[in-house]
């Protein structure tokens, strides 16, 4: 076999099972790390989610800060909604349905706006607006949110006046002319005390490491098989040479045969 690969037409399969395992290492080691990032964001949530709320300053130091280790961390802001700058986030899923997210601007006792989903609120039929108006509070209230990454821009996404495609917090910190919370945002868990009825608020996310597991196996297992396809290649080529191309083929002997060795013998 080590002969054979050095033939040019054997050396030029062998190179192409080496590319062949390169990529599929290359896609296992991909898939490795989805699996890492998926365990991650279970990790997150279940340290997170259900720690007691503290204030958005203490946790938040600075208007851009955020780290992703901190998602889903609950956060307690008092201050009031700048109903007025209400935006609806378009193209939101619930339940199988599509509807808008209801983003209110929070203004802090201290001046500095935290944006805030308030909420799942459901889209009329044939039209690309609310069943009916949010009943966001106005005056004085006390917020607990949990933070969320800000989303950033969508390449080829827009929405109309008074909706975004999503939640872009330092363009909506240019629209304010404000102090705002740019790192992150935060999804409404109760205000006031009270859980709101006029949206449905954001529920525990379901999360699971998916199959990344076994699809980086079997890319690695892909990458063998290259190799083993071409050993099984070359095992063949050289048993075709170990046998003589003018070597005799035994004929099985007929029943003719043995009858005319009978009567040769007497």
């Amino acid at each position: 076999m080590l002969r054979l690969l050095r033939e040019p037409r054997w050396l030029g399969y062998l190179a192409m099972a080496v590319v062949f395992a390169i990529v599929c290492c290359a896609l296992g080691v991909w898939q490795w790390q989805r699996r890492e990032q998926a365990l991650a964001a279970i990790d997150r949530l279940e340290s997170n989610y259900d720690r007691a709320p503290a204030a958005v300053a203490d946790v938040l130091p600075a208007i851009d800060a955020f780290d992703i280790d901190q998602q889903w961390t609950p956060v307690v802001v008092e201050g009031e909604y700048l109903v007025e700058e209400q935006l609806l986030l378009r193209g939101r899923w619930r339940d199988g349905e599509v509807g808008f997210d209801v983003i209110t601007p929070f203004r802090t006792t201290d001046g500095t706006v935290f944006v805030v989903d308030r909420g799942w609120i459901d889209q009329a039929e044939g039209a690309e607006q609310p069943v009916s108006a949010p009943a966001t509070p106005a005056g004085r209230t006390t917020v607990v949110a949990r933070l969320r990454p800000n989303e950033g821009t969508i390449a080829g996404r827009g929405a109309p006046v008074g909706q975004i495609a999503s939640v872009d917090l330092p363009s909506l910190a240019a629209a304010l002319g404000a102090p705002v919370y740019t790192g992150a945002y935060g999804l409404l868990v109760t205000e006031g005390d009270d859980v709101p009825t006029d949206v449905a608020v954001a529920t525990r996310p379901v999360l699971d490491e998916g199959p990344h597991l076994s699809y980086s196996l079997q890319w690695y297992v892909f990458a063998l098989g290259g190799f083993a396809a071409l050993w099984w290649a070359l095992r063949d080529a050289r048993r075709a040479e170990a046998t003589p191309v003018d070597a005799p083929v035994r004929r099985r002997r007929s029943d003719a045969d043995i009858e005319d060795d009978i009567l040769d013998r007497r």
